[in-house]
């Protein structure tokens, strides 16, 4: 892969290399503590491609007993950043701005997020993802932008350490 704009190469050199990127990624999300409070995991299918699963019960809720918004945006911007994350292997990335559609709700039950990056390599990259409830059918959409931080995945114990180390 050509050097990015910063010198940094834009995606993963090789499957093996891409392989051990994408796990560290895996283990990146379950290090974080918010992630502590979901029963969720998520996975990184391919280069540009990761699907979060979550259970949604009554602990996440509005007061008319349906999952909060705030449940929606936390699985749409996690796949889609992971998503982008996998063509970033030096940098971790944040969110610099995100669309979101509701389209049905949740009430309980498993929902996975699919994320999937659309353009950029460089500095700035775009990724969508989507809702899936148990049934089947899209709860919800969303399209995000983010931004090369300047924080080295190296530097994040979530990414170079595995549990228990």
């Amino acid at each position: 892969m050509p050097p990015d704009d910063q010198g940094a190469t834009a995606g993963p050199a090789n499957s093996a290399g891409a392989e051990l990127h994408y796990r560290a990624l895996e283990r990146l999300y379950a290090s974080a503590p918010i992630n502590g409070k979901f029963a969720s995991r998520m996975e990184i299918v391919d280069e540009g491609m990761s699907r979060l699963t979550f259970t949604v019960d009554e602990e996440v809720y509005h007061a008319a007993g349906a999952a909060h918004g705030t449940i929606y945006f936390k699985m749409l911007d996690d796949a889609a950043f992971y998503a982008a994350n996998t063509l970033a292997t030096d940098r971790f990335l944040l969110t610099t701005s995100f669309n979101l559609h509701f389209t049905k709700p949740v009430r309980a039950g498993e929902v996975v997020a699919e994320g999937r990056w659309v353009s950029g390599k460089r500095r700035v990259f775009v990724a969508e993802s989507r809702l899936v409830d148990a049934e089947g059918d899209e709860i919800g959409r969303g399209t995000g932008t983010f931004m090369r931080s300047r924080i080295a995945l190296s530097s994040l114990d979530g990414y170079t350490k595995g549990p228990g180390d």
